[in-house]
């Protein structure tokens, strides 16, 4: 029952290890959606200095555990302040562990990060989706999300199909 998903505090002694798993994830997300692998290490470097300086959340980013009605860890959240003291606030990563995917978890823990976000004085919530990942926008569309920029790539890889001038 999902009404049963709770957000719990990640603990201090799985944070570094959590922290060096979802940076490895973000690259492969970034390389995968087009970012050159030097380019997605540099974001991770970016990332990491402002999001986490000292290994730690930055002031007001929360970072949970998404905890079943057995206490079992079926996947974590982030969510904070886009800019220090901002009422734009951001998911910045969700992710629900396979075997517990399409059970709901994903949808409750968002709803509850939206209220933990409001009580912190948010005005709004964005996130990122890359592109390929349909079954996270599609839930991102049913919770009331709305689309506010779309960037697109064409490859260039092949010879020209046409004369130039």
């Amino acid at each position: 029952m999902t009404e049963q998903t709770r957000l719990v505090p990640m603990p201090q002694d799985r944070l570094g290890s959590w922290l060096d798993t979802t940076m490895d994830e973000y690259v492969e997300s970034r390389v995968l959606a087009g970012d050159t692998r030097e380019r997605a290490e540099q974001n991770r470097r970016e990332s990491l200095e402002k999001w986490f300086p000292d290994g730690s959340p930055a002031t007001g980013h929360l970072v949970w555990d998404v905890v079943d009605a057995e206490d079992t860890v079926v996947g974590y959240l982030w969510i904070g302040p886009f800019a220090p003291d901002s009422p734009e606030w951001w998911v910045f990563n969700v992710e629900i562990d396979e075997p517990y995917r399409r059970r709901g978890h994903a949808r409750r823990a968002l709803e509850l990060g939206q209220d933990a976000a409001r009580a912190a004085g948010a005005a709004s919530i964005g996130l990122n989706v890359f592109g390929y990942n349909t079954g996270a926008r599609a839930l991102y569309e049913e919770l009331g999300y709305e689309t506010t920029a779309v960037q697109m790539r064409l490859p260039l890889d092949g010879p020209a199909d046409r004369p130039i001038g």
